[in-house]
């Protein structure tokens, strides 16, 4: 006699067996070869990603806070155009994706990249935080890196498997299932909820080798971090509530730091 599956289990059978398990990125100097399950297809996070930063940007520049200081815009750019050609080593696609950078003059300590490669930095990270460009590029390797892990696109398989569990479970009740808005989920993992420990131990690792292969000190990792903690002793800066544990990853980068420094020696020798 053949036995069939009650219908949400047969359900989360069929969302699980559509998931496919991917390698995003090589394992560089840093071993991060984590494989992940991924619900979404690539193209589908990346379009989504492009329409909610299409917005962010229409809207800061209709409020008058796009790129106000050519200075520090050029700066950013000019950090971020160095870290780029590096991203090959962990992903041969990443350097031909359709980069954007942009800086909104704000107070508030944020910075982010979405899934392919739409960057923005928050003036305020910069001049209240008095950031070198070691520093600065520890910031902008990190973010880049949970691109080049599509981070972004393994949070929302997870929230897609989980809404789409629930909604086969509204099914069989009868109740309407809710159509997914992915530029929607794009904004909410990049602006709302924190990254898993896991998934900034990744971005740590991938963002300290990327600026130490372009040539900037890794060590600026570690006081970007220091810097944050002493910023957060009164109201912690924005971008911590989506980076926590900010303690822990200063141990963690220290011990990494040997690991990377002759790739660091190699480009300053260049």
């Amino acid at each position: 006699m053949i036995r069939l599956l009650p219908f949400p289990t047969l359900f989360l059978s069929i969302i699980l067996a559509a998931c496919q398990t991917v390698q995003t990125t090589k394992p560089g100097t840093v071993g991060v070869d984590r494989k992940q399950r991924m619900l979404v297809s690539e193209e589908e996070v990346q379009q989504a990603a492009a329409h909610a930063y299409a917005q962010l940007v229409s809207e800061a520049k209709a409020k008058g806070v796009l790129n106000k200081d050519p200075a520090l815009v050029s700066r950013v750019r000019n950090v971020t155009q160095r870290l780029i050609p590096h991203t090959g080593t962990f992903r041969p696609d990443a350097p031909g994706w359709p980069w954007e950078v942009n800086v909104l003059h704000s107070g508030e300590m944020n910075a982010f990249a979405m899934p392919g490669g739409k960057i923005a930095v928050y003036s305020g990270i910069i001049e209240k935080l008095n950031l070198t460009d070691a520093e600065l590029a520890g910031i902008i390797g990190h973010e880049i890196a949970h691109a080049l892990r599509e981070h972004s696109r393994e949070r929302i398989s997870r929230a897609y498997a989980q809404q789409l569990a629930l909604a086969g479970v509204a099914a069989a009740t009868g109740a309407r299932q809710r159509t997914l808005q992915l530029a929607d989920m794009v904004a909410s993992v990049t602006f709302q909820l924190p990254h898993s420990r896991e998934q900034e131990r990744e971005a740590d690792r991938i963002g300290l080798e990327l600026g130490a292969r372009a040539g900037f000190d890794p060590n600026g990792a570690v006081s970007l971090w220091e810097k944050m903690i002493a910023a957060g002793k009164g109201s912690p800066p924005e971008f911590l509530s989506t980076h926590p544990d900010p303690e822990s990853r200063i141990q963690e980068l220290r011990a990494l730091v040997p690991k990377v420094l002759p790739l660091y020696r190699m480009a300053a020798q260049r």
